[in-house]
C-alpha cells in the first residue's frame, strides 16, 4: 500500500519546529497561567460545591492548570519542571485559541471575548470553543475518577453555556451516558500515568487515543459552527482537524516546549476573506507553508478515500518508523525557521 510522500512533508513541517530547546520553562506558558487557579478550592464554593465557570477561558485553564499540578509527580522521571507531562498540549493549544481571538463571539452578536466586552467568555458560538470543551471536561472529570486530583468529581459543578446546552456534558454520570468511549479513553490514560512500568511512548500512545476519542465528539456534533466564519478560517478548522487526525499515529509529543515551537507554524489571527493563499502578507513564510499543505493534506485525504490515512496509520505502527519521522522533523526545523 502505498503512501504519498507529500503527507510525510506537511507533517513534518508542521512538526519539526517541535524540537527546538527553551532555556527558560515559565516563558512558554500559555497567557494568563500564572493568574488562573491552581487547585480545585481556588474556584467559588456554592452549597458544599465547587462551581466553574468552564465559560470563562482563565476557569477553564485553571481545569488544565490542575491537572498539570496534579499529575506532575508522574512525569518528573522524564524531566525537570514537569516539562515532559504530555497534558501540557491541551493548555498551551487553548492559549493559542485565546490569543488568536478564536474564542470569542464569530457571529458578532454579543461581546463575548472581545476587547470591548468580556475578554475572558468563551463564546458557545466558537468552533475552537465547543471542540475544547469536550478536551477540557472529559479529561478534568476522568482525572477526578482516577483518584489524581484528591476529590470526587461529583463535588464539582459546571455552569452550562447560555444555549445549546444539551450539545454538552456536565458530570460523570451524564458524560459516560452521553460519551461513552471518550470517559474510557481518558480513564485509561490515567491508569497507565498511575503505573510506576509505563513508558514515555506508552503514555504518548494512551494520550493520543483520549485526544482523538474526545474530537471524535467535537468533529459530529460542531460542524454547523463554520458558518459563522470566512471561507479560509472555516477550510482551516477543516483541515486542522484532519492534521490532527494524522498527529497521532506518530505520537506526536505534546510536551511544553514542543508544543510551543510547533504552535509558530499557525497562524496567529483569525483568517478573513481576503486571505488568499498562497501569500498572506502578514503571515510569516512558514505559517503560509504550513495553511497550503494542511489544504493538500486535504485534497490528498478526500482524493483517496482515506487510503492515505490507512496507510499512515499502518507504517506508524512501527516504533522505527515513529522514531525515524521526528528525526526528519528536526531536520527539517533547520530548512524552515
Amino acid at each position: 500500500m502505498a503512501f504519498n510522500p507529500a503527507v510525510v512533508c506537511l507533517l513534518a513541517a508542521c512538526i519539526s519546529a517541535s524540537l527546538a530547546v527553551s532555556s527558560k520553562i515559565s516563558e512558554k506558558y500559555p497567557p494568563l497561567w500564572e493568574e488562573s487557579p491552581g487547585q480545585v478550592s481556588d474556584y467559588k464554593v456554592k452549597n458544599g460545591k465547587y462551581i466553574i465557570n468552564i465559560w470563562n477561558y482563565s476557569e477553564r485553564l485553571g481545569m488544565y492548570k490542575i491537572l498539570l499540578n496534579q499529575t506532575a509527580k508522574y512525569f518528573e522521571k522524564f524531566a525537570p519542571e514537569n516539562e515532559q507531562n504530555l497534558l501540557w498540549g491541551l493548555p498551551v493549544h487553548h492559549g493559542w485559541q485565546y490569543h488568536t481571538g478564536r474564542l470569542a463571539d464569530p457571529t458578532q452578536r454579543t461581546s463575548c471575548g472581545k476587547e470591548s466586552g468580556d475578554r475572558l467568555c468563551l463564546s458557545v458560538d466558537s468552533w475552537w470553543a465547543d471542540v475544547n470543551y469536550f478536551l477540557s471536561i472529559i479529561p478534568f472529570l476522568a482525572v477526578g475518577e482516577a483518584g489524581i486530583i484528591g476529590i470526587s468529581p461529583d463535588d464539582v459543578i459546571f455552569l452550562p453555556p447560555p444555549k445549546d446546552q444539551k450539545n454538552f456534558c456536565y458530570n460523570t454520570s451524564s458524560c459516560h451516558s452521553s460519551f461513552p468511549e471518550a470517559m474510557k479513553k481518558w480513564n485509561e490514560f490515567y491508569q497507565h500515568v498511575k503505573s510506576p512500568s509505563s513508558s514515555f511512548d506508552d503514555l504518548l500512545k494512551y494520550v493520543w487515543a483520549a485526544h482523538f476519542s474526545s474530537l471524535k465528539i467535537a468533529g459530529k456534533n460542531f460542524q454547523s459552527r463554520s458558518k459563522y466564519y470566512s471561507k479560509p478560517e472555516a477550510e482551516f478548522q477543516r483541515n486542522w482537524a484532519l492534521f490532527v487526525d494524522y498527529l497521532a499515529p506518530p505520537r506526536f509529543p505534546t510536551t511544553l516546549v514542543r508544543m510551543n515551537e510547533f504552535q509558530k507554524g499557525l497562524p496567529p489571527r483569525i483568517l478573513v476573506s481576503r486571505d488568499k493563499g498562497p501569500i498572506i502578507k502578514d503571515l510569516t513564510g512558514f505559517q503560509n507553508v504550513v495553511l497550503l499543505l494542511l489544504n493538500f493534506l486535504h485534497k490528498v485525504h478526500k482524493y483517496t478515500g482515506t487510503l492515505s490515512f490507512v496507510a499512515w496509520k499502518t507504517l506508524m505502527k512501527l516504533k522505527v518508523a515513529r522514531k525515524l519521522f521526528l528525526e526528519i522533523m528536526e531536520y527539517i526545523l533547520q530548512l524552515l525557521i
